[in-house]
């Protein structure tokens, strides 16, 4: 660039600044900060001349405040991915396809799984379609087995899409909110199609998904996981374990909490199972002049050329929320998400012992846990709830809405801790919580 405009270095383009005001030296500037640390330091600034809410999210169960960093809206905000729709015609739709290619190239990736499809509505749908997809997979039309310790509302979701299906979903018992592999006995048979877990589960609590591979694979059926994305950074993929099916809530990746959504649902199954899953598939191949091209290689909707023999009704495949993750896992990397893993682990235990050691409550389950864990409270939840309210602190959900298969405490709360929340503010949450 300096040869075309004719100089000979980066300072002959300054000439016709008087020198007395150039910079000399170098910039008295503060230590460099990451970018979610100045994100919270300009939040904080300009809390001083606007006004703002100013809420400190430790809300859980299935949807979490991660950080986003700011080139995932720069590049989905861009026209071309942002006006983007379903990629019918191949041959108009490069990029769209490339980017969905990416997307399963990464999930595939992400859970060591063979291969991943481009993408659902969210994770208790995905959930759903996992099972029915492996209904087809063993023939079996019987039973699937679930963890008593799933999320709830995907549990629901779950005997929502079987009960016009004739298919049983029986739960197995949990216990101190882990899995009772134990009581399972001969109940996974030859007519189980699948054996459902969730890890770490809906409490926050690693399970025993070893035990749960074997026994299904035992009995000739599939495994299947549901996972949160962020935890691979620390824990061992789904197809490290031996799933069949992996899939999981894509919010975490990229995506705000925006009220409950859009969200995103991830699918990824070993290689030998891609012909009975769900959505469509993108490949990659080259065109008639050698150059390399995308396509779309299944699309088994039935108002394409499937018709009744179609493996879903799926009709959307979140696009732009499957892009937002794809550039998000291709920003964190491998060292990426082992950081940020370990930041969620490691805060979330700091303020479960913060809690226990302020004399607020105790832990309600004896296991190790994650990001988040279920904590029972001395004092009336409301009063709780309302002092760190006031504090500016969110937290919840309050476990009596729900029906589990174990019994859960009074009094119990789950708390998630992201890589977003400070010491400082974990500090302010449990003074809030135990005041002086």
């Amino acid at each position: 660039m300096l040869s075309a405009i004719g100089v000979t270095c980066l300072d002959d383009l300054f000439e016709m600044i008087p020198s007395e005001f150039r910079l000399q030296g170098e910039l008295n500037l503060p230590p460099a900060l990451s970018e979610i640390e100045l994100d919270r330091q300009l939040n904080r600034l300009s809390s001083e001349f606007v006004t703002r809410s100013g809420r400190i999210c430790f809300r859980g169960g299935g949807a979490y405040d991660h950080f986003i960093p700011a080139t995932i809206d720069e590049i989905c905000g861009r026209g071309e991915f942002y006006t983007a729709y379903t990629p019918y015609q191949a041959e108009a739709s490069q990029g769209t396809l490339q980017a969905f290619f990416e997307f399963q190239s990464l999930v595939a990736e992400l859970t060591g799984m063979d291969v991943a499809n481009a993408s659902l509505y969210e994770g208790a749908s995905a959930l759903a379609e996992a099972a029915i997809m492996a209904m087809r997979c063993t023939g079996r039309k019987d039973r699937v087995i679930v963890s008593g310790t799933i999320h709830p509302e995907y549990l629901a979701t779950l005997q929502t899409y079987l009960k016009c299906l004739s298919c049983e979903v029986e739960v197995i018992d949990a216990v101190d909110g882990v899995t009772d592999w134990q009581s399972v006995g001969n109940r996974i048979d030859k007519k189980t199609a699948a054996v459902i877990v969730q890890h770490p589960n809906f409490f926050g609590n690693l399970e025993d998904v070893r035990t749960a591979v074997d026994q299904a694979h035992q009995a000739g059926a599939l495994a299947i996981e549901v996972f949160d994305p962020v935890s691979l950074g620390v824990l061992k993929r789904p197809g490290d374990y031996g799933f069949d099916i992996a899939v999981a809530e894509g919010q975490s990746l990229g995506i705000p909490l925006q009220f409950g959504g859009p969200y995103l649902g991830l699918l990824a199954c070993r290689e030998e199972f891609v012909r009975k899953m769900p959505g469509r598939l993108i490949g990659q191949t080259t065109d008639r002049e050698g150059r390399r091209a995308f396509v779309l290689n299944f699309q088994t909707r039935e108002q394409h050329i499937r018709r009744d023999k179609a493996t879903s009704n799926i009709c959307t495949n979140q696009g732009l929320m499957a892009l937002r993750a794809a550039v998000y896992m291709s920003q964190l990397g491998p060292s990426g998400f082992l950081e940020l893993g370990t930041d969620c682990c490691r805060k979330a235990n700091y303020l479960a012992q913060k809690l226990v050691q302020s004399g607020a409550g105790q832990l309600t389950f004896p296991h190790p846990i994650f990001k988040e864990f279920a904590f029972t409270f001395y004092e009336p939840l409301d009063v709780i709830l309302e002092r760190t309210r006031q504090a500016g602190f969110d937290l919840g959900p309050d476990l009596s809405r729900f029906t589990f298969p174990c019994p859960v405490p009074e009094q119990t709360l789950l708390i998630a801790v992201t890589e977003k929340r400070s010491v400082d503010e974990i500090d302010q949450l449990v003074s809030a919580i135990k005041p002086e």
